[in-house]
C-alpha cells in the first residue's frame, strides 16, 4: 500500500510540474503600451550640486552698500515677528561677534546700549532704548527656486 501511495505522489508531482511549465512557456507576456517609456536614472542637476557646495554662478543684482563696522558684529539668524496689528510678543535670533545665536525678546538689551526696537517679516531694528533705530539687520535672501525641464524618455531596444 505504501508503494502505491508513493507512486501516486511522484506521478502527481510530475503532472503538476508539467502543467506549471506548459502554462509558463505557453503564455505570451502582456504587450507594452505604445506611450510607455523607460525610466533612466539621473545624477541630478550639476548647478544644484555646485550651489550646494558654495560654488556656481552668483546671482546678479544691485550692489549692496558696505556695512558699517557696528553692523558686521551682528547677524540676524531668525525672526518671530507678531502679526501686523496684534500686540503679541516678538523675538529675534541674533548672533553677536560670531558667537552662538541667542533669542532676544522685543525691547530687550542685545549688546551695550543697543535694544531690539522693532521686528518685521525679515528684519530687526536695533537702537538706543529711547531713541530711533540706528541699525537694521536683515535675513539673507532666499535662493531662487529650482526650475527646468525633464529629459525626454527614449525607449531602449525598441525599433519603430
Amino acid at each position: 500500500m505504501i508503494a502505491q501511495l508513493g507512486a501516486f505522489v511522484i506521478w502527481a508531482l510530475a503532472a503538476a510540474s508539467m502543467v506549471f511549465w506548459a502554462l509558463r512557456l505557453g503564455s505570451a507576456p502582456l504587450p507594452v503600451p505604445p506611450h510607455a517609456g523607460t525610466v533612466m536614472a539621473s545624477s541630478g542637476s550639476a548647478v544644484s550640486v555646485l550651489r550646494l557646495l558654495g560654488g556656481g554662478p552668483q546671482p546678479a543684482g544691485p550692489a549692496a552698500p558696505a556695512p558699517s563696522a557696528q553692523s558686521s558684529r551682528f547677524k540676524l539668524v531668525g525672526v518671530m515677528a507678531p502679526a501686523p496689528g496684534s500686540p503679541g510678543p516678538g523675538a529675534a535670533l541674533i548672533a553677536v561677534d560670531g558667537k552662538t545665536p541667542r533669542a532676544y525678546a522685543l525691547g530687550s538689551v542685545v549688546d551695550g546700549d543697543l535694544v531690539l526696537l522693532g521686528l518685521s517679516h525679515r528684519s530687526a531694528s536695533l537702537g538706543p532704548r529711547e531713541g530711533p533705530a540706528t541699525l537694521t539687520l536683515e535675513l539673507p535672501a532666499l535662493p531662487a527656486p529650482q526650475t527646468g525641464t525633464l529629459p525626454v524618455a527614449r525607449p531602449e531596444g525598441r525599433t519603430s
